[in-house]
């Protein structure tokens, strides 16, 4: 297993991590630029900018080194989505994301995840992330860094940075699921006719 796949596979590994801090509640908070943050928020907030460094680093390292793999192709994109969709539940939870937008964001990445078996499946090629993909990604991971961190620094000028990011990270949603949906139609003109 290459670099950037045990990069990924790592990015996989820090999730349960992430999903143990943000259950638990260690009691208290600290101050971060003048924005009160509970440590549990804090903690998990670190293991989700670790994970999305290893998102950024492994897809470097790939392309520079030529060591693109079906398996990184499949399971970085899949590794974002079990990332970004776990966080947007414990945000639920948390009453800063609405639930509507949660439950748009996770049915898009269920429908692309389909959408790429069955590309697999008609094709035997694993389909790589396009720009529009990993556009909507980097929007995801902002979105939830400044919403776990109580839009730390914007707060204090008053900014609902957080919430802005909340919907630019909606709207690329929407929109690479489309693009992904239409670029690839002829996957279920030819599933159909079989």
């Amino acid at each position: 297993m290459n670099l950037p796949n045990k990069l990924t596979v790592f990015r996989i590994i820090l999730i349960p991590f992430f999903i143990i801090v943000m259950s638990l509640s260690f009691g208290g908070s600290v101050m971060v630029l003048g924005t009160s943050i509970s440590i549990s928020r804090l903690l998990g907030t670190l293991i989700f900018v670790v994970a999305s460094l290893t998102d950024v680093m492994d897809g470097k390292i790939a392309r520079k080194n030529h060591l693109i793999t079906n398996f990184g192709k499949f399971a970085d994109p899949l590794a974002d989505k079990m990332l970004m969709t776990t966080a947007f539940f414990f945000l639920v939870a948390a009453h800063t994301v609405p639930a509507w937008v949660a439950a748009i964001i996770a049915c898009r990445e269920l429908a692309v995840t389909g959408l790429r078996l069955i590309i697999v499946e008609s094709d035997g090629e694993v389909f790589a992330a396009q720009l529009p993909g990993k556009i909507k990604t980097v929007s995801q991971m902002f979105a939830i860094f400044f919403l776990l961190m109580n839009n730390v620094i914007f707060d204090l000028i008053n900014i609902p940075m957080d919430q802005i990011l909340l919907y630019v990270c909606l709207f690329f949603t929407i929109y690479s699921g489309a693009d992904y949906f239409i670029k690839n139609s002829h996957v279920f003109a030819d599933s159909f006719g079989k």
